[in-house]
């Protein structure tokens, strides 16, 4: 880990900067655009949706932050299946507007390749456009494989192309694509637990399980 990154838990204070810091990561991006297709609206929009789910990780998961505010990790731990945030949809139509339908199929996408075996879900990792390239994402995610190493889980994420290569170093190995209709391919990743031989855990399809608000990783 960069000894000069500092990395610590989010508080509750915390929420709205991180919230701000992922939209700002994810606004230049292909999802994004296709998310919001509104360049005006596209900035606003995306830090309320994210903002939904950074609240809900509180409760749900963790967060994890550089202390200058510029890198963020944000996670679920999905030991069960967890509720969707309080009052989802009706704060979905409020934040996303015209475009919920847009998360909508996103979340529904991604919620048919997510395993529902126990797991560890990382949902976002995030870099200010202005600190990128810096070290800040390897420190986080070193952190991160540290954590993932003392729980024991396998890990889950989700990625844009380009990304897959960094997370291949921490343990991830890529899982079948999804093509977004109109718009770009996303990476599912799963990295296994310690205990595991190298194979894939089974999956079990019967076990029911609310996988929405997936994220993706910017």
């Amino acid at each position: 880990m960069n000894p000069a990154v500092r990395i610590r838990p989010a508080r509750w204070t915390d929420k709205d900067a991180v919230a701000a810091l992922i939209a700002d990561a994810l606004h230049p991006r292909p999802l994004a655009a296709w998310l919001v297709p509104d360049p005006a609206q596209r900035r606003q929009v995306l830090t309320d949706v994210v903002g939904i789910w950074v609240e809900h990780s509180l409760f749900f998961g963790d967060i994890h932050l550089t202390d200058d505010y510029t890198a963020t990790t944000v996670g679920f731990h999905r030991y069960r299946p967890i509720p969707p945030p309080a009052n989802y949809r009706t704060r979905l139509a409020e934040a996303a507007g015209p475009h919920a339908d847009r998360f909508d199929l996103l979340d529904a996408l991604l919620a048919e390749k997510q395993p529902t075996e126990p797991h560890y879900h990382l949902a976002f990792l995030a870099v200010c456009p202005d600190a990128q390239n810096a070290g800040r994402g390897t420190a986080l995610l070193t952190h991160h494989r540290s954590r993932l190493d003392r729980i024991d889980l396998p890990a889950w994420a989700t990625v844009p192309i380009g990304g897959e290569d960094l997370l291949a170093r921490y343990g991830y190995t890529p899982r079948p694509a999804i093509a977004l209709p109109g718009g770009p391919t996303l990476h599912p990743m799963r990295r296994n637990a310690r205990r595991d031989s190298g194979s894939a855990m089974p999956i079990n399809l019967a076990r029911p399980v609310d996988n929405r608000g997936q994220g993706f990783h910017v």
